[in-house]
């Protein structure tokens, strides 16, 4: 199981403002939607990469994820060119120190994939911003079919087909 290598792309996991096609596009033009999947045992949280930031650019808190054994955190696989593997660390803040990234093994309907993902460093918690809450109200639809899916089937893993195909394409 690769992230990346021989083929020219790695694939990244996004939970945050990069479900949108449209801003991961901004600074990495060769995002492809892949498909969903699911991250075992990290939970959803929003928050500062430091305890007192004024004038962030989010005016709040942002996504994050965190260890938590049994939580799950849904998103979206995007395939990316290794040349922009360096502008995705500029969006993330990897050189300011503000996410580090990680690789993570994610469920599909395929089977697993090794990922590419971030993860805040020096994590304060707070409620998301009013932007970041606009940012994500696009995919406010993802979240509610796949709560009432997972009420309908409780026991299956693998993502609605609905779910997984014209959301991001």
């Amino acid at each position: 199981m690769e992230m990346s290598g021989a083929a020219g792309f790695f694939l990244y996991f996004a939970f945050g403002s990069n479900l949108l096609k449209e801003r991961l596009q901004l600074a990495n033009p060769s995002a492809k939607f892949y498909q969903t999947g699911r991250l075992k045992d990290y939970k959803l949280n929003f928050g500062l990469w430091k305890e007192h930031i004024d004038n962030n650019a989010w005016h709040g808190g942002v996504a994050t994820i965190e260890s938590y054994p049994g939580a799950e955190v849904w998103g979206v696989i995007w395939t990316l060119n290794n040349e922009h593997l360096s502008s995705l660390d500029d969006q993330e803040g990897v050189k300011a120190g503000i996410y580090s990234p990680l690789e993570v093994s994610v469920e599909t309907d395929n089977g697993t994939v090794l990922c590419r993902t971030y993860q805040m460093n020096n994590f304060h918690a707070c409620p998301p911003s009013p932007q970041y809450k606009q940012a994500r109200s696009r995919t406010d639809s993802l979240w509610s079919t796949r709560r009432a899916w997972r009420r309908f089937k409780p026991t299956t893993t693998a993502a609605p087909r609905s779910w997984t195909e014209s959301r991001w394409s």
